[in-house]
């Protein structure tokens, strides 16, 4: 994996409250509380993200732009979403994905510290 791209993920995680980094399944992954919201994945050679997405998001994200966002192996089916991080990510997307994934896993006062929208 890119040390660039998992660094730059690492730093947009770490911000969040109470966020860890824990390697599972191989490679690093991002809690809250013992909840993954994020995991970085490079299985099919090029770098990528799973995040957890609302209803419904997951298909309106691979419909628009299946270059960039996929249907992830194993977390998929529970609405995850995957996003390509190898070809010219724009971070400010990144983090804003991340923070949402991380709103729906996290407790709702740790949530509610986490604003939504660009940046972070």
């Amino acid at each position: 994996m890119s040390d660039d791209a998992i660094e730059r993920l690492r730093r947009i995680c770490l911000a969040l409250p109470e966020a860890a980094e824990r390697f599972t399944f191989g490679g690093p992954t991002f809690r809250v509380r013992e909840k993954i919201f994020a995991m970085p994945r490079d299985r099919d050679g090029r770098v990528s993200v799973w995040m957890k997405a609302p209803p419904h998001s997951q298909e309106i994200l691979v419909g628009a732009d299946p270059e960039r966002f996929f249907v992830p192996p194993y977390v998929g089916p529970k609405g995850w979403v995957g996003m390509r991080l190898d070809a010219g990510a724009d971070w400010d997307e990144v983090a804003a994905l991340v923070r949402r994934s991380y709103r729906l896993i996290a407790p709702k006062r740790l949530a509610a510290r986490v604003p939504e929208g660009i940046g972070i």
